[in-house]
């Protein structure tokens, strides 16, 4: 499976107030994404890799959406290193969407996290998360929460008495 990981372009698109640009038709992608697993290992994170173009207004919509909303990008960035895998005419990335088991079958935006050892763990639909012409931002919420590192850690789930 994948990841995705651009840290220094994705760090820089997902805080742009750009958001026509988002995406980097130029990107090495697998170099970011072997980079943004480096960065997750090292700050105990995850990859959030969002799947799309500047092409495609939902990606867009969502990149906004999230750098916007300071709980949304607070619960983001601390929990995920965003990467915006580009998806286009100019670079399809063939063999990164290959590698994480083609998940521009669901469309565009698709999310895909990946743990810090660089295996994909989910692939989110956006459909999922919209709600009329926008982004639910429960749904968004709900999404990177139980995606987060905590919500997979076991000892999340360890009882007090006897440590089961």
């Amino acid at each position: 499976m994948f990841v995705v990981s651009f840290f220094v372009l994705g760090s820089a698109y997902a805080q742009s107030a750009d958001t026509a640009h988002v995406y980097d038709p130029k990107a090495n992608a697998e170099k970011n994404i072997e980079a943004a697993v480096k960065k997750a290992k090292a700050e105990h994170k995850f990859v959030l890799l969002q799947a799309g173009g500047n092409w495609c207004s939902w990606c867009l919509r969502f990149n906004k959406t999230v750098t916007e909303d300071v709980q949304l990008d607070s619960v983001l960035n601390a929990n995920f290193i965003v990467y915006h895998l580009n998806y286009s005419p100019e670079n399809m990335n063939r063999d990164e969407f290959a590698k994480l088991s083609y998940p521009q079958r669901f469309g565009f935006p698709v999310f895909l996290v990946v743990d810090d050892k660089g295996k994909l763990i989910h692939t989110q639909n956006s459909e999922y998360l919209e709600e009329g012409k926008g982004y639910n931002k429960d749904k968004i919420l709900q999404f990177l929460q139980n995606w987060s590192p905590k919500a997979l850690d076991p000892a999340t789930y360890k009882f007090a008495d006897n440590g089961k």
